[in-house]
């Protein structure tokens, strides 16, 4: 397993704005002088593998030689290769703070595919898989009407009309590591990939780590008994920066009406 990335600036700036606003609530990042070490993830972290091995974060410089693929060698021992002073690694470490079982659990399906398939095809399901860890946004609704507002690409609907509603019958929470990483450097086009959990009313009244401790639970639910994530079929696109509160110029009304971004939901002919 070999991986390069250059050093990366820590420019906390970068992660002040509101999209981050968990991850500074629960984490204090934007209070973070410089890079991380791998030892402050550890009163955040908590979970084992599906392996029953604990998780810990070691530099990917000491796999270079390795053979296993990524997923196989945090199955097989707990250790998840990371890159110094590196953003995609490090909102890879925090999310497996924010979704342990979760995480676990898509490791662990990694795993199982390589087994049937190698390393080589890759299946519905890794690809799957693989879209929502890296682009996933977790939707929580308690109003059933959201899901399909969305996945018809109503966004004037959705981020205008329905705006105060954002926080109180739906909440976003990010589970994909790369949105976290492009939004550092926002560009109009940034979409992830949204998945829909309905909740209870009262979710969004809980404390910030109780709702994700939740949401970790159900999710692990959701793919682990009725496999959910089988294919991409149940991952909508979704525009990042039209999330209310995650983007500045969004506080604009004329800023959806870029239909180049926003755009309306293409019809396939009969």
């Amino acid at each position: 397993m070999k991986r390069f990335t250059p050093y990366e600036q820590w420019h906390p700036q970068l992660v002040s704005g509101g999209a981050f606003e968990h991850l500074n609530l629960l984490f204090n990042l934007n209070l973070q002088s410089d890079w991380p070490k791998f030892d402050w993830f550890s009163p955040f972290l908590t979970p084992v593998n599906e392996n029953n091995r604990p998780i810990v974060f070691k530099d990917d410089a000491l796999f270079t030689e390795e053979e296993r693929y990524y997923e196989q060698i945090i199955f097989e021992t707990g250790c998840v290769p990371t890159r110094q002073q590196n953003w995609h690694d490090l909102f890879g470490g925090l999310i497996w703070c924010l979704f342990p079982k979760t995480k676990a659990l898509l490791n662990k399906r990694h795993v199982d595919e390589i087994n049937v398939h190698g390393t080589k095809h890759r299946s519905k399901h890794r690809n799957a898989l693989t879209l929502f860890d890296e682009c996933g946004v977790i939707l929580a609704v308690t109003d059933s009407q959201w899901p399909n507002i969305l996945r018809e690409h109503q966004w004037h609907s959705a981020f205008v009309d329905m705006r105060a509603q954002w926080g109180q019958s739906i909440n976003a929470y990010i589970f994909g590591h790369a949105n976290y990483e492009m939004l550092t450097k926002p560009y109009i086009g940034l979409t992830g990939k949204a998945f829909f959990v309905k909740v209870p009313d009262d979710t969004f009244c809980k404390d910030l780590a109780e709702q994700y401790a939740y949401l970790d639970t159900v999710l692990y639910e959701m793919i682990a008994k009725h496999d959910c994530l089988c294919d991409n079929s149940l991952l909508s696109p979704l525009p990042l920066l039209g999330v209310p509160g995650w983007y500045d110029e969004n506080q604009n009304v004329e800023f959806y009406s870029n239909t180049d971004y926003f755009r309306p939901k293409r019809r396939t002919r009969k």
